[in-house]
């Protein structure tokens, strides 16, 4: 790797830290952004990097994007992020998560992790054994939130595309809105129910299309394929993968008013925003509109360190909170001439004092 503060994406992050464990077999890139709020929380990426130049940059972005979500959350925790780098076999054992667990042990709580792609509520368990610093955990009692948190996220999307086609095609419903998922896992399949019980016309895609055809089938929707689903006519495109989709040529594609999903970082560069505005297309800004995960894992690690259940009713009502802080930046937008990404960035770097 060169040096990681050669990198474009290096934002002043406050450490980096590269983590190797030679017994497990652990190759992890630990980052922490901004500790200005609270400890830095953010998941835990297992994946295989072609190029480990890839994990360093996705380390970057990702902990920067988790300052920001944190933020505009009112979330009091700062933003980091780590990825565990991934063989071709995707081989992951007990012992590694475990050495991974130690890792974060050492930072003494300046990095508080849970799930992201690739890492269950299982793997946390595994991390568990060897730090406090860990949230996403499974949970039990009624009315107690807590565990895999991508239903959560599921449902602050659900609310962040209503709120979008109100604000973009004037409408108070979903029904008849065509909306093209891409990616269909935890995250987009929950989305993808929630607006198909208001009525929603639905169009899904994975990389597993045997899961999209299935769920598709559930729904009655229909699929398209992973390379097609971006040119998909719609009213909401909805990229609930992995980032840096919304690059020049990705933007060319798309045939939607709105993009609205959960990935991180859909912008492959800064710039991009503002294309997808010279287009008219209304961008959600991906870390307010996927901040429902962030909130329960959050709210579930702080109750358990007071010892107590986290409230699942507490966490709705924040998650409630997003359509309303995404009308705040598309007003202002509006009002500024600004792209939607641009002032929930400055938003979120005024509330981390940068």
């Amino acid at each position: 790797m060169t040096a990681f503060w050669t990198e474009p994406d290096y934002d002043d992050h406050e450490l980096v830290q590269l983590v190797r464990d030679r017994v497990s077999g652990l190759t992890a890139i630990i980052a922490l952004h901004s500790t200005h709020l609270g400890p830095g929380a953010g998941g835990t990426r297992f994946w295989h990097y072609a190029d480990p130049q890839d994990a360093m940059r996705d380390a970057l972005r990702l902990s920067r994007g988790m300052s920001y979500k944190n933020a505009m959350a009112g979330l009091p925790m700062g933003g980091g992020k780590a990825v565990i780098l991934a063989d071709r076999e995707r081989t992951k054992t007990p012992q590694m998560l475990e050495a991974f667990g130690e890792a974060v042990e050492t930072l003494g709580g300046a990095y508080v992790t849970a799930e992201d792609v690739g890492i269950g509520e299982a793997d946390m368990v595994a991390v568990s054994r060897r730090t406090q610093y860990v949230t996403g955990l499974p949970v039990d009692g009624e009315g107690a939130a807590g565990g895999d948190p991508g239903p959560f996220t599921a449902m602050g999307i659900y609310h962040g595309i209503k709120a979008a086609v109100r604000h973009k095609l004037g409408k108070d419903s979903v029904r008849g809105v065509h909306v093209a998922i891409q990616g269909v896992g935890s995250v987009g399949g929950g989305v993808a129910r929630l607006l198909s019980k208001d009525g929603a016309k639905l169009t899904l895609s994975d990389i597993d299309m045997d899961r999209a055809a299935a769920l598709a089938d559930e729904l009655e929707g229909e699929t398209a394929a992973p390379d097609a689903v971006m040119g998909v006519a719609c009213d909401v495109f909805s990229p609930n993968a992995l980032g840096a989709i919304l690059d020049d040529a990705g933007i060319a594609r798309l045939d939607a008013p709105i993009v609205a999903g959960g990935a991180n970082n859909q912008l492959a560069r800064a710039h991009h925003g503002e294309t997808l505005a010279e287009r008219g297309i209304l961008y959600a800004p991906d870390y307010v509109i996927n901040a429902g995960g962030i909130i329960s894992v959050t709210l579930e690690y702080l109750a358990r360190r007071d010892g107590t259940a986290c409230d699942i009713n507490e966490v709705r009502k924040r998650i409630a909170q997003i359509p309303g802080r995404l009308k705040e930046i598309w007003q202002e937008s509006d009002a500024s001439g600004v792209s939607p990404d641009v002032v929930a960035d400055r938003m979120a770097q005024k509330l981390i004092g940068r």
